[in-house]
């Protein structure tokens, strides 16, 4: 999948990699996607809420490795 943006947050527990992933966010355009690839279990279910809560889309979200990848679109 195709991304303008990535985020590396392997090694950040709860809730670092939702923050860099918010400010991340806060410097992209609308339409614009962000790749967040991840090492912490919780982020699955911190992702699905997170993007609940502000409007943003999560695209896909993959696991393998011990790594969570997730494509988050910017409302």
């Amino acid at each position: 999948m195709n991304f303008d943006k990535e985020l590396d947050a392997r090694g950040l527990n709860c809730p670092l990699p939702i923050l860099r992933a918010k400010k991340a966010l806060t410097d992209m355009q609308s339409g614009q996607v962000l790749r967040i690839v991840s090492t912490d279990v919780g982020s699955v279910k911190d992702f699905q809420a997170f993007c609940k809560q502000t409007g943003n889309e999560l695209l896909s979200q993959q696991e393998g490795n011990n790594e969570f990848t997730f494509f988050l679109k910017r409302k």
